[in-house]
């Protein structure tokens, strides 16, 4: 063994030494079918860029997994959500390579957790095996495809990532994907920058009329404006063997001739993943559900995305002058579509100015805030928020309206409110809730309990109240009932749920011994599979306790045979 690793790690050290950072023909497709997409690198999704490639299976689960090149299984974690089950693998020539959402790992590896999992009496679990635990080779199935975690349907998510732990485009490894088709664009807009600068006359963001041309590239009607403006985009691009909207892989702009701003879309780091949200224009996207990206630098930018930014990518139009501004968007295979902005240099006396809402809270960026009014008190600390904002705070009876969504926060806020007015038994069961959607429902937020007082934290804005739940988790037999003979399942399945604050855990066992559940979280069910030869006995008396994220408890006890 000690030999394997002195040449493992003499592998590596050759390797970091080679001259292309991008191997081409190091890394194999991760399974054996075509490759085709639903989801491509730095696409961008809620609050965060996406981190690898989501390759479609063809609407099924159980696909062989083949790990990309040879290494050793570095981590391995399970959850409820996210990565589902995820492996990572890391690679002498020091990748690592990411594979999520599966159904089930192979029989070495799946011995190797399962046995941690009973051991540590936890369905979720993260651990960092050593590198002589499970080394791997090239072309071996380490896995199965599944839709564990907060897959939204049966996928192989598949990440490479450097040493630092930076996601890097797979694309840019020689992974092939066919694509011959051209990004598209869905819409393009215009921001005036400052009280006396304006766009047609207006000097709120205003949405140009797209034009589509013969070629397949884009203009838009010629444009009058005045002073410091800065575009918008909204673009996606599209695979050859898929319908899906996906990211596009560069954008850069050109005024009169020159170059002034470029995002790049092949790397980034999780640290920075967040400020997605300074990349979009975050306010259109909560009340539009579109994502207009900037093409331009705002103040507490800190994306490592931009290159030959010139001006923070803003133009200066002056009066009577003509100018051209050019836009090129690009995916991954170098297929491009260009979009033309004629501006005619026009200032105008009579503008529409921007509506500013005033409130009697304004908030600085870089200070800290405590905000208080009837029973709750807010804490923002210093940088929570890119920009200084009027912020709409009030309280009504245990109901908090803490601005709206419009806004994007870095930071956690926290909220106190005072519950000294309710009686024991009640405040036992109290949470603190977001109030969403057009029928006001109640979502749990992570409830903290001290004394007379319940705290949350939360980086959404929005409106919260304190809520009840008295009621207990229900817990339901799927495909047995008491006293059946089991001998012939493979599994057993039971559903919980909870339709208040949610479930917080749950504990299994058969005749007073810990059996491994594991909880799809999407259907609210609990599988126990018999393979795992944890039952000896003909009579099995099974126990299952839910707990809500309140305290409520249910037990579901029943008996059932097997041989």
């Amino acid at each position: 063994m000690r030999k394997t690793l002195i040449i493992f790690f003499t592998i590596v050290s050759q390797i970091s030494e080679a001259q292309n950072p991008y191997p081409q023909d190091y890394f194999r497709n991760p399974l054996d079918i075509t490759l085709v997409l639903s989801g491509t690198f730095a696409e961008l999704r809620s609050n965060h860029f996406h981190s690898g490639l989501d390759i479609k299976t063809q609407q099924r689960q159980g696909l062989k997994v083949y790990t990309a090149a040879h290494g050793y299984v570095s981590r391995i974690k399970i959850s409820h959500w996210g990565y589902g089950k995820a492996l990572y693998i890391t690679h002498p020539n020091g990748y690592t390579t990411v594979y999520a959402h599966l159904q089930k790992f192979a029989p070495k590896i799946e011995s190797y957790i399962k046995k941690l999992q009973y051991e540590k009496e936890n369905f979720q679990l993260e651990v960092f095996p050593k590198i002589e635990d499970l080394l791997v080779n090239t072309d071996e199935v380490v896995a199965f495809s599944g839709n564990t975690g907060g897959s939204g349907g049966p996928h192989l998510h598949f990440e490479i990532r450097d040493k630092s732990e930076r996601p890097i485009n797979p694309m840019l490894f020689g992974i092939e994907i066919k694509d011959t088709t051209r990004p598209n664009i869905l819409g393009v807009f215009a921001y005036p920058i400052g009280e006396n600068s304006h766009v047609n006359q207006n000097n709120e963001k205003v949405k140009l009329r797209l034009i589509p041309q013969n070629n397949g590239d884009y203009t838009v009607e010629n444009i009058k404006a005045f002073g410091k403006i800065g575009f918008g985009i909204v673009t996606y691009d599209r695979q050859d063997l898929a319908a899906n909207k996906n990211g596009v892989g560069k954008i850069q702009s050109f005024y009169n001739g020159s170059k002034n701003f470029e995002i790049d879309f092949k790397r980034f780091s999780f640290d920075e993943t967040k400020h997605l949200n300074r990349l979009i224009d975050y306010a259109h996207f909560k009340n539009n559900k579109s994502r207009i990206q900037k093409l331009f630098l705002e103040p507490n930018n800190p994306l490592s995305l931009y290159k030959d930014v010139i001006a923070n990518g803003y133009l200066t139009i002056e009066d009577s002058t003509s100018s051209i501004y050019k836009l090129r968007i690009n995916d991954y295979k170098g297929n491009e579509s260009w979009l033309t902005i004629p501006i005619t240099g026009s200032k105008s006396n009579t503008i529409k100015p921007k509506s500013i809402k005033t409130t009697n809270h304004y908030i600085y960026a870089g200070q800290s805030t405590t905000l208080k009014a009837g029973d709750v008190s807010i804490y923002i600390p210093k940088d929570t928020f890119y920009d200084d904002f009027f912020m709409d705070f009030n309280v009504k009876n245990d109901t908090l309206t803490l601005h709206n969504p419009t806004v994007p926060a870095k930071k956690y806020i926290t909220m106190t409110f005072d519950i000294s007015n309710y009686s024991q038994k009640d405040k036992d069961k109290l949470f603190i809730a977001k109030i969403t959607g057009y029928n006001k429902n109640l979502a749990y937020t992570s409830t903290t309990k001290k004394g007379n007082t319940i705290s949350s934290r939360t980086k959404n804005l929005g409106m919260y109240t304190v809520a009840t739940d008295t009621e207990n988790p229900i817990i339901e037999p799927l495909n047995f009932k008491d006293g059946d003979w089991l001998s012939k399942y493979r599994y057993l399945k039971i559903k919980i749920k909870d339709n208040i604050s949610g479930i917080k855990n749950y504990r299994a066992t058969i005749n007073g011994k810990w059996i491994l559940m594991e909880f799809d979280a999407k259907k609210n069910i609990l599988t126990h599979d018999f393979n795992d030869n944890v039952i000896s006995e003909t009579k099995n008396n099974l126990k299952v306790i839910v707990t809500d994220n309140v305290g409520n408890n249910s037990t579901f006890e029943t008996v059932f045979y097997r041989k």
